[in-house]
C-alpha cells in the first residue's frame, strides 16, 4: 500500500486514499484504539453508488457499532474480503491491510477538504 502521509482524514475517524480514480476507505488508529477489539466487519457490495456523508458499512467491536461514512462520492468497486474474514486486521493495520473498500470517483476534490495526517493527529492523538 502507499505511505500514510498521502492519506486525509476526517474528524469521525475514517481515512481515505486516492488510489489513480479509487478511493481507500478505512478507520483511523485511534477509533480502531477507541473500539478495542473489532469482531465483525460489514461493507455495502460492490456497485453501490455513494454520495458524500453515505454510510459504507459498520465495524462492530466488544464496546460497539459504528458506520462508517465516505468523504467521496462515487460507486464501490472493491471490498476488502480480508477484513471481512479477519477483523482483528482493523485493530492491527488499520491504516494499511485494514481497509474496507474502494470507491471509483470522478472528482477527488473533495479529499483536498480534509484534513492531513499531522492536523488530524493533533486533534486525535493515538494513545
Amino acid at each position: 500500500m502507499s505511505t500514510t502521509a498521502s492519506c486525509r482524514f476526517t474528524d469521525s475517524h475514517e481515512w481515505f486514499r486516492a488510489e489513480g480514480d479509487l478511493v481507500a476507505v478505512g478507520i483511523t488508529q485511534f477509533a480502531a484504539n477507541e473500539l478495542t477489539d473489532v469482531t465483525f466487519v460489514e461493507t455495502k457490495p460492490v456497485g453501490t453508488a455513494v454520495k458524500v456523508g453515505d454510510s459504507v458499512g459498520e465495524v462492530e467491536s466488544v464496546k460497539t457499532t459504528s458506520d462508517v461514512y465516505s468523504a467521496v462520492a462515487g460507486t464501490i468497486e472493491a471490498v476488502n474480503e480480508g477484513v471481512i474474514a479477519d477483523p482483528s486486521l482493523v485493530n492491527s493495520d488499520p491504516l494499511g491491510g485494514g481497509w474496507l473498500v474502494k470507491i471509483r470517483v470522478s472528482d477527488l476534490s473533495t479529499l483536498a477538504g480534509l484534513m492531513d495526517r499531522a492536523t488530524y493527529d493533533g486533534r486525535h492523538p493515538v494513545h
